[in-house]
This record gives structure tokens, sequence and C-alpha cells, in this order.
């Protein structure tokens, strides 16, 4: 659908085109429209009034629900046993039960036309989430950054653990160790020897240690040992 300021534009190039010698199919083309559109729009007065589809009056389609069985639906939808379920769970009970009311596209454009679909259950509702923070690192001893990995051992299938931390500003690696297993207590030997290596007690502001989710970065032990450094 063309706005009626774009079809006046359109019209009003394609007259100057034409005055200054082009033809008027292929300055139609130029401006990628039908020719025959541009005769409708000037035969229908289109170009004074704009489109009329989005005045059309249209009937009701014969199949659509009537303010009864709309009422119906809510009804239905409302009852202690639906309250807390979607469409797609209250259309099958019914079903079931040898009932049949509407469709779920149905039960759905009803209750959001009343505004009771944003959360149906028990549970509580969606929050909006902020993005997490991020750190940026503008000098060294700011922002430190460290993770477990695997290392491969000259024997196949064994497997050792690289504990390591690393300054993300001079990318030195400020602490690392290597073991046989996965432990906290390895983490935490890393982050005291670390931190007495670096002078850490001695800074005004501790810098941030960014780790993932792992198991072993979020233990007890390792969180009681962050913990220390900080209000020490």
């Amino acid at each position: 659908m063309i706005a009626l300021e774009d079809r006046q534009r359109t019209v009003q190039w394609l007259e100057a085109a034409c005055r200054e010698g082009a033809r008027f199919k292929q300055a139609c083309e130029v401006a990628g429209i039908d020719a025959r559109t541009v005769q409708r729009w000037k035969a229908g007065g289109e170009l004074a009034r704009g489109d009329g589809r989005p005045q059309a009056i249209r009937p009701t389609p014969a199949h659509a629900l009537s303010a009864e069985e709309c009422q119906r639906i809510l009804e239905i939808a409302n009852e202690p046993r639906f309250a807390e379920l979607p469409p797609a769970r209250i259309v099958p009970m019914l079903a079931d039960e040898g009932t049949y009311i509407a469709s779920e596209s149905s039960f759905s454009r009803v209750l959001r036309a009343h505004g009771q679909v944003r959360h149906r259950g028990r549970s509580k509702a969606p929050q909006p989430r902020r993005p997490p923070s991020t750190h940026v690192a503008t000098q060294p001893r700011q922002l430190w950054s460290w993770d477990v990995t695997f290392l491969a051992g000259r024997v196949l299938g064994q497997w050792f653990y690289l504990y390591l931390i690393l300054d993300v500003y001079s990318r030195k690696i400020v602490g690392f160790e290597v073991h046989e297993t996965d432990s906290a207590d390895h983490a935490v030997d890393l982050l005291r020897r670390t931190a007495l290596s670096e002078g850490i007690h001695a800074l005004e502001r501790k810098p941030v240690l960014h780790g993932d989710n792992g198991a072993t970065m979020k233990a007890t032990t390792v969180l009681a040992m962050l913990h220390w450094l900080v209000s020490d």
C-alpha cells in the first residue's frame, strides 16, 4: 500500500520525465511501478483521496464468534480448573470430555482481547532482567580472569587440570597450577598464593576476579577466600 503523498510525488516525477521526452512505460519501470497502476490512480481519483482500503467497510464473516460465544469462552477459561492453564491445554481437556467450544486460536484471541493472556498460572510472572555488568580494565591489577581447563597427558585418556589467573589488561599470567584432580581446595590455594605474590592486600581497590559458573569457581571455600581478600 503506497501512501497518498508518495503516489502524488511519483506521478509528478513521471510527468516531469515525460515532458523531458521519456517514454511513459520506461519511466514507470525506472520508478519501480507498473504503468497500469498509475493509470488506475488517475482514472479512479486515487491521487486525491488515497487508497480506500483502510476505510473500507467489511462485513462480519459468517463464521465469526458471536458475543455470547466470546462470553462463554471467558467463563470457561476463568473456571477454577482452567484459570491457570493456557488455551493449548484447555481445548484438549474439553475435547477429552466431549466438549468443543472453539479452537485454541479463538481462545487465545478472545483472552488477548480481554487482557488475560499476559500470565496465567500460579508461578511468578517473568521479570525483566538487565544485562550483566561489564568490567573494563584500563591498567594492570584492575581485572583478573580465571578458569580451569583440561591438559592432555602423555598417556592416552589421561588428563590434568590447569588452574590459571590472567590479568586482562596486561595479559600477564599472575598465577597458575596444574593438578591431577579438580578441587575447590586447589583454587583456594592458587588464589591465596597469587594474592600474596601480587601484593593485593596493599591495594586500596582490589581487582575484580571474573570467572564462569563452574562448580569449582562457586564452591563455598572459594567464596570465603574471595570475601577474605576483599575485606582484608
